[in-house]
Protein backbone atom coordinates (compact mmCIF):
# COMPACT_ATOMS: atom_id res chain seq x y z
CA UNK A 1 0.00 0.00 0.00
CA UNK A 2 1.77 3.19 -1.04
CA UNK A 3 2.61 5.90 1.82
CA UNK A 4 -0.53 8.27 0.16
CA UNK A 5 -3.04 5.87 1.10
CA UNK A 6 -1.51 5.12 4.16
CA UNK A 7 -1.60 8.60 5.25
CA UNK A 8 -5.39 9.03 4.42
CA UNK A 9 -6.38 5.88 6.13
CA UNK A 10 -5.34 7.64 9.11
CA UNK A 11 -7.26 10.49 8.49
CA UNK A 12 -10.23 9.07 8.25
CA UNK A 13 -11.14 8.96 11.76
CA UNK A 14 -10.53 12.14 12.23
CA UNK A 15 -12.10 14.02 9.21
CA UNK A 16 -15.37 11.82 10.58
CA UNK A 17 -15.02 12.89 14.26
CA UNK A 18 -14.77 16.36 13.39
CA UNK A 19 -17.77 17.28 11.00
CA UNK A 20 -19.63 13.16 11.58
CA UNK A 21 -22.33 14.06 8.92
CA UNK A 22 -19.90 16.29 6.24
CA UNK A 23 -17.82 16.74 3.78
CA UNK A 24 -14.68 18.94 4.81
CA UNK A 25 -13.28 21.26 3.02
CA UNK A 26 -9.46 21.86 1.90
CA UNK A 27 -9.05 18.03 2.39
CA UNK A 28 -8.54 16.68 -1.24
CA UNK A 29 -6.16 13.83 -1.49
CA UNK A 30 -4.81 12.04 -4.29
CA UNK A 31 -5.15 9.16 -4.69
CA UNK A 32 -3.81 8.07 -8.62
CA UNK A 33 -2.96 10.13 -11.45
CA UNK A 34 -6.61 11.27 -12.47
CA UNK A 35 -8.67 10.01 -9.00
CA UNK A 36 -8.95 12.70 -5.84
CA UNK A 37 -11.50 11.04 -2.91
CA UNK A 38 -12.43 14.02 0.25
CA UNK A 39 -12.03 11.37 3.47
CA UNK A 40 -15.49 12.19 4.96
CA UNK A 41 -19.31 11.00 5.85
CA UNK A 42 -19.53 10.01 3.12
CA UNK A 43 -16.12 9.74 1.14
CA UNK A 44 -16.15 12.00 -2.18
CA UNK A 45 -14.19 10.80 -5.21
CA UNK A 46 -13.38 13.41 -7.81
CA UNK A 47 -12.08 11.79 -11.44
CA UNK A 48 -10.28 14.82 -13.55
CA UNK A 49 -9.64 14.78 -17.54
CA UNK A 50 -8.65 17.23 -19.54
CA UNK A 51 -12.36 17.92 -21.46
CA UNK A 52 -14.47 17.16 -18.03
CA UNK A 53 -14.28 16.06 -14.42
CA UNK A 54 -16.81 13.80 -13.07
CA UNK A 55 -17.91 13.56 -9.03
CA UNK A 56 -18.99 10.76 -7.57
CA UNK A 57 -21.90 11.34 -4.82
CA UNK A 58 -23.00 14.65 -3.42
CA UNK A 59 -22.82 14.98 0.51
CA UNK A 60 -25.66 15.28 2.87
CA UNK A 61 -27.66 18.52 1.63
CA UNK A 62 -26.84 21.45 -0.44
CA UNK A 63 -24.00 22.15 2.12
CA UNK A 64 -22.00 19.74 1.79
CA UNK A 65 -22.67 19.70 -1.96
CA UNK A 66 -21.70 23.31 -1.91
CA UNK A 67 -18.24 22.32 -0.18
CA UNK A 68 -17.57 19.51 -3.01
CA UNK A 69 -18.00 21.76 -6.04
CA UNK A 70 -16.07 24.22 -4.61
CA UNK A 71 -13.17 21.44 -4.23
CA UNK A 72 -13.75 20.06 -7.71
CA UNK A 73 -13.52 23.67 -9.26
CA UNK A 74 -10.23 24.00 -8.01
CA UNK A 75 -9.06 20.63 -9.64
CA UNK A 76 -10.84 20.83 -13.08
CA UNK A 77 -8.88 21.82 -16.16
CA UNK A 78 -12.37 22.16 -17.90
CA UNK A 79 -15.34 23.40 -17.17
CA UNK A 80 -17.46 20.04 -18.20
CA UNK A 81 -18.95 18.57 -15.12
CA UNK A 82 -20.63 15.50 -14.80
CA UNK A 83 -22.27 14.13 -11.30
CA UNK A 84 -23.63 10.68 -10.55
CA UNK A 85 -24.44 9.31 -6.96
CA UNK A 86 -23.38 5.61 -6.09
CA UNK A 87 -27.01 5.28 -4.61
CA UNK A 88 -30.02 6.85 -3.65
CA UNK A 89 -29.64 7.62 0.30
CA UNK A 90 -29.17 11.30 1.75
CA UNK A 91 -25.83 11.65 2.16
CA UNK A 92 -24.88 10.10 -1.22
CA UNK A 93 -27.55 12.07 -3.41
CA UNK A 94 -29.20 14.93 -1.63
CA UNK A 95 -26.45 17.82 -2.07
CA UNK A 96 -26.95 17.92 -6.08
CA UNK A 97 -28.58 21.37 -5.98
CA UNK A 98 -25.38 23.34 -5.06
CA UNK A 99 -23.90 21.96 -8.36
CA UNK A 100 -23.88 23.72 -11.44
CA UNK A 101 -27.17 24.30 -13.65
CA UNK A 102 -24.71 22.69 -16.42
CA UNK A 103 -23.92 19.84 -14.40
CA UNK A 104 -24.59 16.77 -15.89
CA UNK A 105 -26.28 14.23 -13.86
CA UNK A 106 -26.02 10.53 -14.62
CA UNK A 107 -28.06 7.92 -12.83
CA UNK A 108 -28.67 4.06 -13.55
CA UNK A 109 -31.94 3.51 -14.04
CA UNK A 110 -32.82 1.36 -11.08
CA UNK A 111 -31.93 3.81 -8.60
CA UNK A 112 -33.38 6.63 -10.45
CA UNK A 113 -36.95 4.30 -10.01
CA UNK A 114 -35.58 4.10 -6.14
CA UNK A 115 -34.90 7.73 -5.92
CA UNK A 116 -38.48 8.39 -7.16
CA UNK A 117 -40.13 5.96 -5.16
CA UNK A 118 -38.15 5.96 -1.56
CA UNK A 119 -36.41 9.19 -1.88
CA UNK A 120 -38.53 11.75 0.02
CA UNK A 121 -39.14 8.78 2.56
CA UNK A 122 -35.23 8.61 3.53
CA UNK A 123 -35.15 12.49 3.52
CA UNK A 124 -37.44 12.33 6.42
CA UNK A 125 -36.38 9.34 7.76
CA UNK A 126 -32.37 10.71 8.03
CA UNK A 127 -33.67 13.97 8.94
CA UNK A 128 -35.74 12.31 12.31
CA UNK A 129 -32.12 11.09 13.45
CA UNK A 130 -30.24 13.68 14.51
CA UNK A 131 -30.93 17.77 14.68
CA UNK A 132 -27.53 17.79 12.19
CA UNK A 133 -29.44 15.74 9.88
CA UNK A 134 -32.53 17.77 10.04
CA UNK A 135 -30.60 21.11 9.60
CA UNK A 136 -28.89 19.32 6.40
CA UNK A 137 -31.47 18.46 4.80
CA UNK A 138 -33.69 21.13 4.97
CA UNK A 139 -35.07 22.48 1.71
CA UNK A 140 -33.85 19.81 -0.07
CA UNK A 141 -34.85 19.62 -3.75
CA UNK A 142 -33.98 16.86 -5.98
CA UNK A 143 -34.06 17.44 -9.79
CA UNK A 144 -33.85 14.31 -12.41
CA UNK A 145 -30.89 12.66 -14.18
CA UNK A 146 -30.01 14.66 -17.16
CA UNK A 147 -29.16 10.69 -18.66
CA UNK A 148 -30.14 7.27 -17.35
CA UNK A 149 -28.83 4.14 -18.18
CA UNK A 150 -29.54 0.58 -18.20
CA UNK A 151 -26.20 -1.47 -17.37
CA UNK A 152 -23.72 0.91 -18.33
CA UNK A 153 -22.43 4.01 -19.96
CA UNK A 154 -18.45 4.87 -20.21
CA UNK A 155 -17.36 8.77 -20.14
CA UNK A 156 -14.42 10.02 -21.63
CA UNK A 157 -13.16 12.92 -19.33
CA UNK A 158 -10.30 13.48 -21.52
CA UNK A 159 -7.45 11.49 -21.00
CA UNK A 160 -9.45 9.28 -19.02
CA UNK A 161 -12.46 6.51 -19.04
CA UNK A 162 -14.84 6.17 -15.99
CA UNK A 163 -16.82 3.26 -16.49
CA UNK A 164 -20.42 3.70 -14.71
CA UNK A 165 -21.67 0.66 -14.57
CA UNK A 166 -24.97 -1.59 -12.53
CA UNK A 167 -24.90 -4.96 -11.54
CA UNK A 168 -28.05 -5.50 -9.80
CA UNK A 169 -29.30 -5.34 -5.66
CA UNK A 170 -27.12 -5.53 -2.96
CA UNK A 171 -27.08 -2.78 -0.25
CA UNK A 172 -30.10 -1.13 -2.14
CA UNK A 173 -31.46 -2.32 -5.41
CA UNK A 174 -30.08 0.56 -7.74
CA UNK A 175 -26.06 0.68 -6.42
CA UNK A 176 -23.68 2.08 -9.22
CA UNK A 177 -20.26 1.74 -9.57
CA UNK A 178 -17.73 3.50 -11.18
CA UNK A 179 -14.22 1.71 -12.51
CA UNK A 180 -11.37 4.56 -13.60
CA UNK A 181 -9.83 2.29 -16.48
CA UNK A 182 -6.77 4.01 -16.93
CA UNK A 183 -6.24 4.11 -13.51
CA UNK A 184 -7.13 0.59 -12.30
CA UNK A 185 -9.35 2.94 -9.63
CA UNK A 186 -12.33 1.27 -8.16
CA UNK A 187 -15.25 3.59 -7.00
CA UNK A 188 -17.81 0.95 -5.17
CA UNK A 189 -20.08 2.92 -3.40
CA UNK A 190 -21.18 0.70 -0.21
CA UNK A 191 -20.18 -2.18 -1.89
CA UNK A 192 -16.75 -2.31 -0.89
CA UNK A 193 -15.35 -0.69 2.45
CA UNK A 194 -12.09 -1.60 4.96
CA UNK A 195 -13.43 -3.92 7.28
CA UNK A 196 -16.87 -2.66 7.55
CA UNK A 197 -19.98 -5.01 8.01
CA UNK A 198 -22.31 -4.88 4.99
CA UNK A 199 -25.36 -2.75 5.78
CA UNK A 200 -28.44 -4.32 4.10
CA UNK A 201 -31.09 -2.17 6.23
CA UNK A 202 -34.14 -3.34 4.85
CA UNK A 203 -36.10 -6.06 2.20
CA UNK A 204 -34.56 -3.88 -0.64
CA UNK A 205 -30.83 -5.64 -0.01
CA UNK A 206 -29.31 -8.76 -1.00
CA UNK A 207 -26.70 -11.34 0.62
CA UNK A 208 -26.98 -13.37 -2.96
CA UNK A 209 -26.58 -10.51 -4.85
CA UNK A 210 -24.13 -8.75 -3.32
CA UNK A 211 -21.74 -11.81 -3.26
CA UNK A 212 -22.65 -12.33 -7.08
CA UNK A 213 -21.27 -8.91 -7.64
CA UNK A 214 -18.19 -8.91 -5.92
CA UNK A 215 -17.53 -12.12 -8.07
CA UNK A 216 -17.79 -10.12 -10.83
CA UNK A 217 -15.55 -6.75 -9.23
CA UNK A 218 -12.76 -9.65 -8.66
CA UNK A 219 -12.17 -9.64 -12.53
CA UNK A 220 -11.47 -6.08 -13.04
CA UNK A 221 -7.88 -6.67 -10.47
CA UNK A 222 -8.39 -3.17 -9.43
CA UNK A 223 -5.43 -1.10 -8.32
CA UNK A 224 -6.87 0.94 -5.62
CA UNK A 225 -10.10 1.58 -3.95
CA UNK A 226 -11.99 4.45 -2.79
CA UNK A 227 -15.00 3.05 -0.53
CA UNK A 228 -17.83 5.82 0.25
CA UNK A 229 -17.79 4.91 3.91
CA UNK A 230 -14.13 4.10 6.00
CA UNK A 231 -10.70 3.87 4.98
CA UNK A 232 -9.31 4.20 1.34
CA UNK A 233 -7.23 1.10 0.44
CA UNK A 234 -6.23 -1.26 -2.04
CA UNK A 235 -7.54 -3.73 -4.45
CA UNK A 236 -7.45 -6.65 -1.81
CA UNK A 237 -10.22 -4.74 0.10
CA UNK A 238 -12.69 -6.97 -2.65
CA UNK A 239 -11.61 -10.40 -1.71
CA UNK A 240 -11.71 -9.54 2.08
CA UNK A 241 -14.91 -7.76 1.63
CA UNK A 242 -16.34 -11.42 -0.25
CA UNK A 243 -14.21 -13.34 2.21
CA UNK A 244 -16.01 -12.02 5.27
CA UNK A 245 -19.46 -11.91 3.75
CA UNK A 246 -19.14 -15.47 2.61
CA UNK A 247 -18.61 -16.42 5.80
CA UNK A 248 -21.07 -14.86 7.36
CA UNK A 249 -23.83 -16.15 4.94
CA UNK A 250 -22.36 -19.69 5.74
CA UNK A 251 -23.00 -19.59 9.21
CA UNK A 252 -26.30 -18.06 9.02
CA UNK A 253 -27.38 -20.75 6.81
CA UNK A 254 -25.99 -23.49 8.79
CA UNK A 255 -27.78 -22.24 12.02
CA UNK A 256 -30.89 -21.97 10.17
CA UNK A 257 -31.09 -25.81 8.95
CA UNK A 258 -30.38 -26.26 12.34
CA UNK A 259 -33.73 -24.69 13.26
CA UNK A 260 -31.93 -21.36 14.82
CA UNK A 261 -34.68 -18.53 14.22
CA UNK A 262 -33.12 -15.55 12.44
CA UNK A 263 -33.03 -13.21 16.12
CA UNK A 264 -31.25 -15.37 18.25
CA UNK A 265 -28.79 -16.28 14.84
CA UNK A 266 -28.07 -12.54 14.30
CA UNK A 267 -27.11 -12.16 18.79
CA UNK A 268 -25.35 -15.39 18.05
CA UNK A 269 -23.41 -14.63 15.27
CA UNK A 270 -22.72 -10.68 16.29
CA UNK A 271 -20.60 -12.67 19.11
CA UNK A 272 -19.09 -14.55 17.31
CA UNK A 273 -18.09 -12.40 14.85
CA UNK A 274 -16.58 -10.11 17.55
CA UNK A 275 -13.86 -12.68 18.25
CA UNK A 276 -13.67 -14.10 15.02
CA UNK A 277 -12.72 -10.27 13.17
CA UNK A 278 -11.90 -8.41 16.02
CA UNK A 279 -11.11 -5.53 14.13
CA UNK A 280 -14.07 -5.26 11.90
CA UNK A 281 -15.97 -2.28 14.27
CA UNK A 282 -19.08 -1.56 13.38
CA UNK A 283 -20.87 -5.16 14.17
CA UNK A 284 -24.40 -3.49 14.35
CA UNK A 285 -25.69 -4.22 10.99
CA UNK A 286 -24.96 -7.85 10.94
CA UNK A 287 -28.06 -9.37 12.21
CA UNK A 288 -29.74 -7.10 9.74
CA UNK A 289 -27.53 -9.20 7.06
CA UNK A 290 -28.32 -12.64 8.85
CA UNK A 291 -32.42 -11.58 8.28
CA UNK A 292 -31.38 -11.14 4.93
CA UNK A 293 -30.03 -14.38 4.64
CA UNK A 294 -32.99 -15.97 5.64
CA UNK A 295 -35.13 -14.34 3.77
CA UNK A 296 -33.07 -15.26 0.69
CA UNK A 297 -33.08 -19.14 1.17
CA UNK A 298 -36.57 -19.49 1.52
Amino acid sequence: MTKLLIAVMASAALARSQNPQGVPENAVTRVSEHVYAIVGFPNIAIVVGSRATLVVDTGMGPRNGAVIVREAQKLAKAPALYLTTTHFHPEHATGEQAFPPQTILIRPVAQQDEMDRRGAEYIQLFSSRSAQNKELLQNVKLRPPDLVFDREIKLDLGGVTARLFWLGAAHTKGDELIFVEEDSVLIPGDLVQNKLVPNMPNEDASAQGWLAILDQLETLHARLVVPDHGALGDGSLVAQERAFLADLQGRARALERQGVSADEAGRMLTTEFQSKYPDWTNLGPLANVVRRVYAESR
